[in-house]
């Protein structure tokens, strides 16, 4: 072989080994994409695991009805629209007190006050008023029912709702006959005490309806057995 012919075959071989090496290169470097690629993501602390859908949560994947994912830009607003400012000659509503509820309870739970900027609310339970299952007042129910009565005239008050209350147990019907009793025999104990002719009094039983406390313990029961007494606060506080 000449000299040439031997250079010549040096260079081919050179070539095709430097191609080999590209290929290579390029199958590594595909190879390492290809698997960052297929790597899951760990999921934020708090969220659920892949593949599990939390209670109530839309699952992965879907969005709920009306809220379809869009690749389209968002619609630039403008701030100069009409339809963003007050008509013409419009004008603000008046500034308004949010009803703010502040409640207060004795340490035994036996009476609890709460009151907004418009209605006072006193909660009786029904075992500082009543024997157990009956509607006759006991000893110390007077007393109770005269401050409440008292503060009624204080806020001259034009309407007051008196309702009952009771706990889950027993039959649904029972409770709403007992609960409609003693919420009878307050408003009778009030009306005695109440000087303004003129106010109108609304009575109910609820029977378990509009537990405030969980009906599964004693305690929870106890609280729900009640009366509620609401009337409006006067316009001078």
């Amino acid at each position: 072989m000449t000299t040439r012919s031997r250079s010549h075959t040096r260079h081919r071989a050179a070539a095709a080994t430097a191609v080999a090496a590209l290929v290579i290169a390029g199958g590594h470097i595909l190879g390492a994409t290809s698997a960052h690629a297929d790597d899951a993501p760990s999921p934020p602390p708090g969220t659920a695991p892949p593949g599990t859908t939390p209670p109530g949560a839309t699952p992965t994947g879907s969005v709920p009805p009306g809220t379809e994912a869009s690749s389209a830009a968002p619609v630039p607003i403008d701030s100069n629209s009409p339809g963003l400012k007050i008509p013409q000659g419009g004008t603000l509503a008046p500034a308004k007190v949010l009803d703010i509820a502040e409640v207060v309870e004795d340490l035994g739970g036996e009476q609890r006050r709460q009151e907004t900027n418009q209605n006072v609310m006193m909660a009786l339970q029904s075992e500082v008023l009543f024997p157990e299952n009956s509607a006759v007042f006991n000893a110390q129910a007077a007393a109770r029912i005269l401050a409440i009565a008292n503060e009624i005239n204080q806020q001259k008050a034009t309407r007051v709702r008196v309702f009952g209350f009771t706990d889950d147990q027993g039959s649904y019907e029972h409770g709403q006959e007992l609960s409609k009793q003693r919420a009878e025999a307050v408003h009778a104990e009030l009306a005695k005490t109440v000087t303004n002719p003129s106010v109108v009094f609304d009575i109910r039983g609820y029977s378990e309806d509009y537990p405030i406390a969980d009906n599964s313990t004693e305690e929870g029961r106890k609280k729900n057995r009640r009366v509620e007494i609401t009337f409006p606060r006067g316009s001078d506080k």
